[in-house]
C-alpha cells in the first residue's frame, strides 16, 4: 500500500511539473529593446539629389536584441524636432521585418519638402527609428542629421500642362496648344511635334494669362522658352515635382508582323500624337493550323534630344491577349502598354478576320485625353 502511495505521488509531482512547465513554454516574451546604432548614412551625411528615377539612398541600423522580431519604421522629423509627431514615416524594406531601407531620390524630395525646404535649397534634418512588437513599439536612442540639396521642382505643381509657341504644332495660337498627358501627379508627357530653332514653352492653361515654362539643361524652369535643333516629333516628359525633363526624338513608328518577323509599313505622323498609316494591306500568313494574323508596333527613337544613337521600342498590348477581336471587342483589347524589350511574339494582337488582304487605316492615337490606343479601320 505505501508504494503505491508513493508511486501516485510521484506521477502527480510530475504532472505538476508538466503543467507548470507548459504554462512557461506558453507564454510569449513581449520585451522590446530600442535600436541602439544607426549605421547609414552616417550622422552629418550630405546629399544632392538626383533627378533619375534609379537614384536612391540607402538607410540602415542595428537589430534590437532581446527575444523574438521587432519590426521597423524610418522616422523623420525637423532638425529641432523630437519625434513625438514626425514629419513622415515609412515601414522597413520586407514589410518591416528587414533593418535597412531604400528610399529614392524623390521620396527625399518630398519629405525635404515637408519639413519645409524649398525647391533647390539646402536644408538639414534628422531621422531615427521606431521598433515594435505586439502593440508596443520604442524609438531609437540615437538619431542621424542629414543634409540635403532639393530637387528644382515646384511647390505648386499644374493640373494641366499644354506647349505652345512658334516651334508647336498650334503656332503661338494659345487656344490651339498641345494637351500633354498627365501621367502621374505633377508627371506629364507629350507626343508632338517641334520646329527647329523656334521657341516653344508650355503653359498651365490655354487661356487668359497663365503661368508659363520652359527648360534648361534638363530642367523644368518658369518663364522663359525653349527650343530643339532637329525638327521632328518629339516625346516630352516633364516631372513638376522634381522639374526634371526629358526630350526623345521619334523617327518613325512601323507596324510589325510576327509571322514574318518584320516590318510592313510606317505610320506617319497625322499632328497633336496621332501617327496614321492609310490603306495599307496586311496578308495573313498561312501556317499547317490556319492564317496567323498576330502584330504589334515598333518606335525608334533617339533620345537625349536626338543626340544618342537610335534604339528600338516596343508598342505592345496593355491587357494580354490571344484571341481574335471582333466587332463587339471592348476598347481596351487595343490600348498600348510602351516596353524595352523586343520580343516577336509576346504582347501582340491579332487582326479581325476581315482584314485579311483587305486595305485598311491602322491608326495609334498618343493623345491626352484617352489611354494610349490605336484603331485599324476599312
Amino acid at each position: 500500500m505505501k508504494v503505491i502511495y508513493i508511486k501516485c505521488t510521484l506521477i502527480l509531482s510530475l504532472l505538476v511539473a508538466f503543467a507548470a512547465c507548459s504554462d512557461n513554454m506558453g507564454d510569449v516574451d513581449n520585451s522590446l529593446s530600442d535600436v541602439t546604432s544607426l549605421t547609414e548614412p552616417s550622422d552629418g551625411k550630405t546629399v544632392v539629389l538626383e533627378p533619375s528615377v534609379s537614384a536612391a539612398l540607402y538607410f540602415e541600423w542595428e537589430h534590437t536584441t532581446g527575444a523574438g522580431i521587432s519590426v521597423y519604421q524610418i522616422a523623420f522629423d525637423k532638425a529641432e524636432g523630437d519625434f513625438s509627431n514626425p514629419v513622415y514615416m515609412m515601414v522597413a524594406d520586407n514589410n518591416g521585418y528587414n533593418n535597412n531601407v531604400t528610399i529614392t531620390h524623390k521620396q527625399l524630395n518630398k519629405i525635404a519638402g515637408m519639413v519645409g525646404i524649398s525647391p533647390a535649397a539646402t536644408g538639414t534634418f534628422k531621422w531615427t527609428v521606431f521598433s515594435a512588437k505586439g502593440t508596443k513599439t520604442m524609438r531609437a536612442a540615437r538619431e542621424n542629421k542629414i543634409t540635403i540639396t532639393r530637387l528644382a521642382g515646384f511647390e505648386d505643381v499644374p493640373v494641366d500642362v499644354f506647349v505652345t509657341g512658334e516651334a508647336s504644332e498650334g503656332g503661338a495660337d494659345l487656344s490651339k496648344s498641345h494637351k500633354m498627358k498627365a501621367v502621374a501627379g505633377g508627371e506629364f508627357e507629350v507626343y508632338t511635334k517641334l520646329a527647329a530653332g523656334k521657341p516653344f514653352y508650355f503653359t498651365d492653361g490655354k487661356t487668359g494669362t497663365p503661368r508659363e515654362f520652359y527648360t534648361e539643361g534638363g530642367v523644368v524652369k518658369e518663364g522663359g522658352t525653349s527650343t530643339v535643333a532637329t525638327d521632328g516629333v518629339y516625346r516630352i516628359t516633364l516631372d513638376f515635382n522634381t522639374g526634371a525633363a526629358t526630350y526623345t526624338l521619334v523617327t518613325r513608328i512601323s507596324f510589325f508582323f510576327s509571322p514574318d518577323d518584320a516590318y510592313l509599313f510606317d505610320l506617319p505622323y497625322e499632328g497633336y500624337g496621332i501617327f496614321k498609316a492609310k490603306q495599307q494591306t496586311v496578308t495573313f500568313k498561312q501556317e499547317s493550323w490556319g492564317r496567323d494574323e498576330r502584330y504589334k508596333f515598333r518606335m525608334f527613337v533617339k533620345e537625349n534630344g536626338g543626340a544618342d544613337p537610335e534604339k528600338e521600342l516596343e508598342w505592345g498590348t496593355l491587357n494580354g491577349t490571344d484571341s481574335r477581336p471582333n466587332a463587339t471587342s471592348p476598347e481596351s483589347y487595343y490600348y498600348l502598354l510602351l516596353l524595352d524589350n523586343l520580343t516577336q511574339w509576346d504582347n501582340k494582337w491579332k487582326l479581325m478576320g476581315d482584314f485579311d488582304d483587305v486595305p485598311a487605316d491602322y491608326t495609334i492615337y498618343l493623345t491626352a485625353d484617352q489611354p494610349y490606343t490605336h484603331t485599324i479601320t476599312k
